[in-house]
């Protein structure tokens, strides 16, 4: 249990404050919508640095079920853990938005979650820069699998356990630089189902994108971990 508790703990961390700076800090991270982009990329980086550093020697840190399915997939965790993982990290995701929906109708400026959101992920009409579905699914596929061969590599017995949270969070930062205007940036099933549970309709509709997809990237990324090592055995 220390391990899954430690993970809804991380993943909470990780929603509260990545969303968070899209729903709370809103504008003030930033007066153009490009250095918005750039501060809600580092803030979920930062909390990804903060977490690795903090609980990654209890659990690993892996704060999304799309990095414990690659995990998974490369050996490194039991099917009991993965789905173990799984339910804390949303569960964490899930509080962490109920507490920023619950910040932010507690605002004298004024919330309305229908026409400001709560950090959803989407794609389509009205959404971002208007991606179609398909742009939606390959970036979060593609995206989580380079995401996941960058956490094996660095967290292996050749990586640096020193420097591996850095580049982990580094590297969600560029994810985010990317994605945040296709489909506000999944990689992780978790923080998907938090914001959608509360913000509903096109949210909860379009979910099941961010459930699959990031699975999906996750387990390719776990195949490629693999094969780099039999590879390198070889």
């Amino acid at each position: 249990m220390k391990l899954y508790i430690a993970e809804a703990i991380g993943t909470f961390v990780l929603v509260f404050f990545g969303v968070g700076s899209a729903v709370l800090a809103g504008g003030g991270i930033g007066i153009a919508d490009s250095i918005s982009i750039t501060g809600i990329s580092f803030a979920f980086g930062i909390a990804v640095v903060a977490m690795a550093y903090s609980i990654g020697q209890i659990s690993g840190a892996h704060l999304n079920p799309a990095v414990s399915m690659g995990a998974l997939v490369a050996g490194r965790i039991t099917p009991g853990d993965f789905v173990g993982y799984a339910i804390f990290q949303t569960i964490g995701a899930i509080i962490a938005a109920g507490v920023i929906f619950v910040m932010a109708t507690n605002s004298a400026g004024g919330y309305d979650i229908a026409s400001n959101g709560l950090g959803q992920n989407g794609w389509g009409t009205d959404y971002g820069g208007e991606f179609f579905m398909i742009s939606a699914f390959l970036f979060e596929v593609i995206a989580t699998a380079v995401f996941l061969v960058v956490i094996l590599g660095v967290t292996s017995e050749n990586g640096s356990a020193t420097m591996a949270g850095l580049v982990i969070g580094l590297t969600l930062v560029m994810i985010h630089l990317v994605g945040i205007t296709v489909t506000g940036t999944s990689v992780n099933p978790a923080r998907s189902v938090g914001p959608a549970l509360f913000a509903g309709g096109t949210a909860l509709s379009q979910l099941w994108l961010f459930i699959i997809a990031p699975l999906l990237g996750g387990a390719i990324g776990g195949l490629l971990h693999k094969a780099r090592i039999t590879g390198a055995a070889d």
